[in-house]
């Protein structure tokens, strides 16, 4: 049984998108020189606009721009000033990203863009810089100012649930699947009304399962299979399962009992994509676009003919 995605209407920045008559394609741009899936190939500021204009050529509705990694191990999400604050700092984070920003809209000035971070300084610079989005690995528990600079500059959301930080995620313990399900969907239901309390429309938002993001390689499956279920706080879902880990461990019997390189996982990328489509997201994460238009498109033409069908048994 597929899931019902329902038509909702996504207010951004300066315009807004209709979800559900289609999935729309979120192409990752990672202006880094450390994230687990392609560190360093794009933290050249020109090397990382042509990369985004690439994908907006092959296809994705959306650019998402980030400059710090949050891989796990990393220590993103860490207090300023802290022993574990991040390794990348809001003034180098700005310093790699809005460079980018600003030349993809010189080249597209129509390209809608979301900002992956969680410090609310790189939100205000990157907004002010005519970004569309925010999309917030955290869901707005690691800086106590995003909510608000958010919602001054009515900026669109992704809330995405993350357990614990990254450097926690290897120690954390298993979950049950109800556990699981119960713990995304509360910290999701709990970022919603953070952002909804800040005077953030609902409309504004968009929530994330967060694959991979504090979840044990099996724990994502068990998501993905009860996705559904997070539909019932409605708004629309956003996934990201592009290359994470619990892929390449899946893959591990065909690469020797070793997790699959990288590089090695975009046929089973795809595959979760389509899963997580029919399961109910609105919007896809990726790192390569042009497979993932044409799987989406047999993804939602699955979903038409679900839905005319069971018109048809209620008519």
């Amino acid at each position: 049984m597929f899931a019902t995605r329902s038509a909702a209407t996504w207010q951004l920045r300066t315009r807004t998108l209709e979800l559900g008559a289609r999935t729309l394609i979120m192409a990752v741009v990672n202006i880094t020189p450390d994230s687990f899936s392609d560190g360093g190939a794009f933290l050249a500021t020109q090397t990382a606009i042509a990369h985004a204009l690439h994908c907006l050529d092959e296809g994705a509705d959306i650019l998402d721009l980030g400059a710090e990694s949050t891989r796990p191990g990393s220590r993103a999400g860490g207090a300023p000033g802290s022993p574990n604050a991040p390794a990348v700092s809001a003034d180098e984070e700005q310093a790699r990203l809005l460079p980018v920003l600003e030349g993809v809209l010189r080249a597209r000035p129509n390209a809608i863009i979301s900002i992956d971070t969680y410090k609310a300084s790189t939100a205000r610079a990157a907004l002010a810089g005519s970004a569309e989005i925010i999309n917030d690995v955290s869901g707005f528990t690691w800086d106590p100012n995003m909510p608000s600079a958010c919602a001054e500059a009515r900026a669109g959301i992704v809330l995405m649930h993350t357990r614990g930080r990254p450097e926690e995620w290897r120690t954390q313990p298993q979950l049950a699947p109800d556990a699981l399900i119960a713990l995304v969907r509360e910290g999701l239901a709990t970022s919603l009304a953070t952002a909804q309390q800040a005077g953030i429309p609902t409309q504004a938002i968009t929530l994330d399962p967060g694959y991979g993001f504090g979840k044990r390689f099996g724990e994502n499956y068990a998501l993905l299979t009860r996705q559904p279920e997070l539909l019932a706080l409605g708004r629309p879902l956003l996934t990201g399962v592009s290359r994470k880990s619990f892929l390449g461990h899946t893959l591990a019997p065909l690469h020797g009992n070793a997790p699959s390189p990288i590089e090695q996982r975009e046929a089973a990328s795809i595959a979760a994509m389509v899963a997580s489509i029919l399961h109910g997201a609105s919007i896809v994460r990726v790192h390569t676009v042009r497979p993932a238009v044409e799987a989406a498109l047999i993804a939602d033409a699955i979903l038409a003919a679900r839905r005319s069908e069971s018109d048809s048994n209620h008519s």
